[in-house]
């Protein structure tokens, strides 16, 4: 992206503040594909974020909205968003070089998102407090509220430019917060569509929904540091998200961050049906999800040939443009994050790691998706989070061997066992230190209604609608004396 001066009628502009913003600096936004412009959005001060916050909080300030009109504008919207799926999906495509046929099911995703987040707004209560339980509680009556918590910062990644501002958007409109947006500058329009159709069409007043474009140093950090901004909602990377939660102590901050997944393969398993999952679980959107199925880890009597069936699986996965119909996976967000992809191949290979499968650029300049065999835990591609299309198998005798070298990890979102023993499908979930654990299903996989979170530097919050609301409302305690 490059930064300068345009007109203002080639700009998109932001709905900020009550108005439609197109500012004075803007920004180019580029495809990863191929490079083309795609469009120029505003380049956003801390000035704009002041006054952003300041509507919000004058608007949180008039009142909040109604439980049934906040569940009316998120039903509207989850109707808009599947009427207009092939709109937004191609939006998603050519920002963030999502294949067509993934970002459709983004868009699903999203819509499905808005619906629960509904849900929440029509059932949002607090709960009777039973103050008679003690003496001096003798006819008082007790229960608690749940309040908007205030201005919400969100700040959103580039990877699910809609959905996971769905996540943040949704749950906050549920609550009854005004929201500030910063999304990623990679994949701003997908974010700006959505906060339209709310505004525009879906009913929710301009004054409770505000985007802001730009850096993170300069639009992320006056969000972070803005006095009247209640919580910040941050999905990225762990060095970035950890920084911001020390940045704002007084703040509620909830991180949503990586992720190195882990999947193990028993002898006794579906191997089979773990090979084609782990064809979509590791590659889809080049692996650029949180919990893309990284690591690995076959028993070694059948390390021989799962490793033959994953590649044959992974060699019939399509790459190319991602506006092509045919196309199963495209280019990474940036040449400057394949490079770093590619670097961290040839340092396994250089460590005693194999390619399988991949490990080279395509006539496009897209790396293709890739299969080391032979990794090991001090590896790059095993000890950090790749967020790109390489799948490392290492191969253990031990179940318990497995898991260990499944936990050895600073990150915990999600992990997976494939087993028909279900002794050892107990043992597995009781045992990996994630948030989540999947049984005979890739780590990869999410249901946008379930409590999704990491421990460790994968996070420190749960999302979904019905646990984001509630880390965007504060209890209220109500006391009246007979």
């Amino acid at each position: 992206m490059v930064a300068g001066m345009s007109t203002a009628a080639a700009i998109r502009a932001l709905p900020l503040a009550g108005e439609r913003y197109t500012g004075t600096e803007t920004t180019t936004v580029t495809s990863p594909y191929d490079g083309h412009e795609i469009g120029r959005v505003p380049a956003c001060t801390p000035a704009d974020v002041d006054r952003a916050v300041a509507v919000a909080k004058e608007t949180l300030a008039g009142g909040p909205l109604p439980q049934w009109q906040r569940a009316e504008i998120l039903d509207t919207a989850a109707r808009l968003i599947s009427e207009r799926r092939e709109q937004f999906a191609r939006t998603i495509a050519e920002e963030a070089a999502k294949p067509l046929k993934t970002a459709r099911v983004e868009v699903e995703r999203a819509v499905e998102t808005f619906r629960f987040a509904a849900a929440e707004a029509r059932t949002l209560a607090g709960e009777m407090v039973p103050l008679e339980a003690t003496a001096s509680g003798t006819g008082k009556l007790g229960f608690t509220l749940r309040v908007p918590i205030g201005v919400v910062g969100a700040i959103s990644p580039f990877n699910f430019p809609l959905n996971l501002v769905a996540h943040k958007l949704a749950p906050a409109i549920a609550a009854g917060c005004p929201v500030v947006l910063k999304p990623a500058g990679q994949t701003p329009f997908s974010a700006i569509s959505l906060a339209e159709l709310l505004i525009d069409e879906c009913g929710l007043p301009a004054g409770w929904l505000h985007v802001v474009t730009g850096s993170g140093a300069t639009v992320g950090n006056a969000l972070v540091d803005h006095d009247d901004v209640a919580m910040i909602t941050f999905t990225g990377s762990p060095d970035v998200g950890w920084s911001i939660r020390a940045r704002a102590p007084r703040k509620k901050v909830g991180l949503e961050l990586g992720n190195n997944a882990p999947v193990i393969i028993e002898a006794d398993s579906d191997w089979k049906a773990a090979a084609a999952k782990i064809k979509v679980a590791g590659f889809s959107h080049a692996g650029q999800s949180c919990i893309s199925t990284q690591r690995v880890l076959v028993h070694e009597d059948i390390a021989d040939a799962f490793t033959e069936t994953l590649v044959k699986e992974v060699s019939s996965l399509v790459v190319g443009d991602p506006l092509d119909e045919a196309t199963d996976v495209s280019a990474l967000i940036s040449t400057a994050d394949r490079d770093r992809v590619r670097s961290w191949i040839d340092e396994a290979v250089a460590q005693g790691a194999s390619v399988a499968h991949g490990g080279e650029l395509d006539e496009h300049g897209v790396l293709v998706p890739t299969v080391l065999t032979g990794v090991t835990p001090d590896m790059k591609v095993c000890a950090n989070e790749v967020f790109g299309p390489v799948v490392g198998i290492a191969t253990y005798r031990d179940l318990d061997d497995a898991l260990r070298l499944a936990n050895d990890t600073r990150y915990g979102l999600q992990a997976a066992i494939f087993t028909h023993d279900i002794g050892d499908a107990i043992h597995a979930f009781r045992t990996l230190d994630f948030g989540g654990v999947l049984v005979n299903e890739v780590p990869t996989w999410r249901a946008d209604h379930q409590p999704y979170g990491g421990v460790r530097d994968s996070g420190n919050t749960r999302e979904g609608p019905a646990y984001s609301v509630r880390e965007m409302t504060e209890l209220r305690m109500v006391v009246i004396s007979g």
